[in-house]
């Protein structure tokens, strides 16, 4: 790669020639020497900028959250015995807001860069033989999803710019930014009950209260799982078989149809700063998933089992399970879903009805107003599961009219609503407040 500068140098060396040529002058010859010689060094320089030179990115974490800072440490080391004049680092990450910053090592400048967006541009000054350099950056989150991080580049060159050298860092790493939650200080459900003492026959990895048996022990087990007594008895080691609990088990169904979302044009605001508080876009499709979030996290921190479905871009069906581990799978789900779907919400029932288990809850997202959302709500109801409604109100987000009546229609039928609207806080709509609770039915 050759500059424009190095083009003028080119042309003063080759006037110098060949006024040298014509004049007879050892001025002109002199200074042809001189612009050749500085072509030759600054060529070879500028080879030798980026040798030895490797680049290191280690991130705290490969999962994030909305309204959170995402950390990440960049270690550069210069491995030759050539010492390097400058090297600038630059990072072509697609996660939004991704800080834009120059760190000038050794000369103590630092100020903001002129790269384009979601570019982290770092130039290190005065990086010797065997020495390295490393600097942090944060990235306030601002938006749910899975984003690529890098490719790297590094550019070095000679000191006049002649001769710009480049080299792309093999590798790329990727970052899942978990949806936005909203602690909720209550959420009054419908109580579960499982009709005639039915069992569930459903095996789960998880310890619950529900032992149904016991097997030998296989690799990965855990040991608190081991029987024993049967262990004893048998002179090998035998562990407990569990089921899932029906009286704990919910299911947040999610209405990812895209006929049924809609969304206002969203006003261009300047970037929050650290600590700032983070406003979800004006659309029903991110403010169910945070509100399907933020229900998920509320149960699971009290030890119920929790399942997700939802028709988006693809089929998410996630059985119940307890635990942290069933938190971060779900929602690393959530945070890569698109309201993309073809089936409605009532259509989804049908297909899925009959996973969830009698005297099981069913808490459903939906903006969509029409009456075909009752029928589903009813028929849920009538077939012994449990359901419970959060409505938003598609009118507030640029859509038609009809979520009160709705919402007052699936009161009068002793279903539980929440109506989220937008611009609420989710803690606020969700755990009470203007919502329709039918107090006969609340556990």
């Amino acid at each position: 790669m050759i500059s424009s500068r190095a083009r003028v140098a080119v042309l003063l060396f080759a006037v110098s020639l060949i006024a040298g040529q014509i004049s007879g002058r050892d001025f002109f010859y002199n200074l042809a020497y001189a612009w050749g010689a500085l072509l030759v060094v600054t060529f070879v320089w500028s080879r030798l900028a980026l040798s030895g030179v490797q680049i290191r990115r280690e991130p705290r974490s490969n999962r994030a959250q909305v309204g959170q800072l995402f950390m990440e440490r960049f270690r550069l080391t210069n491995a030759s015995r050539i010492p390097k004049l400058w090297i600038e680092a630059s990072d072509d990450s697609e996660l939004p807001g991704y800080r834009v910053t120059t760190l000038a090592v050794g000369l103590g400048f630092r100020g903001p860069s002129q790269a384009g967006a979601h570019r982290a541009v770092t130039v290190t000054v005065g990086l010797g033989p065997f020495r390295s350099r490393s600097w942090l950056v944060r990235t306030l989150c601002t938006q749910r999803g899975r984003f690529r991080l890098g490719p790297l580049t590094l550019r070095s060159g000679d000191p006049f710019g002649f001769f710009p050298a480049e080299h792309e860092v093999a590798g790329e790493q990727h970052i899942v930014v978990l949806p936005m939650i909203e602690p909720i200080p209550s959420f009054a459900l419908p109580s579960g009950r499982l009709p005639g003492g039915e069992a569930l026959r459903r095996r789960t990895h998880q310890v619950t209260p529900n032992a149904s048996g016991v097997r030998e022990y296989m690799p990965g087990d855990s040991f608190s799982r081991i029987h024993w007594k049967s262990t004893a008895r048998r002179q090998r080691l035998i562990v407990k078989e569990f089921e899932l609990d029906p009286l704990a088990e919910i299911w947040v169904v999610l209405d990812a149809c895209s006929a049924d979302h809609y969304c206002l044009s969203e006003e261009v605001v300047p970037e929050p700063g650290e600590g700032a508080q983070i406003r979800l876009p004006p659309s029903t499709e991110e403010y169910g998933i945070a509100a399907a979030a933020s229900l998920i996290y509320h149960f699971l921190q009290r030890d119920r089992a929790v399942g997700l479905i939802a028709y988006g871009d693809a089929r998410y069906v996630i059985q119940p399970e307890t635990g942290q581990a069933q938190l971060f799978r779900l929602l690393e789900n959530l945070a890569v879903l698109k309201a993309q779907g073809d089936l409605r919400l009532d259509e989804v029932l049908k297909v899925e009805g009959l996973r969830i288990p009698q005297g099981a809850t069913a808490i459903l997202i939906t903006a969509c107003t029409r009456p075909r959302v009752l029928s589903a709500v009813q028929r849920l109801s009538h077939s012994g599961r449990q359901p419970a409604l959060v409505l938003l109100e598609a009118s507030s987000f640029g859509g038609p009219e009809g979520a009160a009546a709705l919402a007052d229609g699936a009161a009068r039928s002793g279903v539980p609503v929440r109506l989220l609207r937008n611009g609420d806080r989710l803690a606020e709509s969700l755990g009470g407040g203007n919502n329709i609770l039918p107090l006969g039915r609340v556990a």
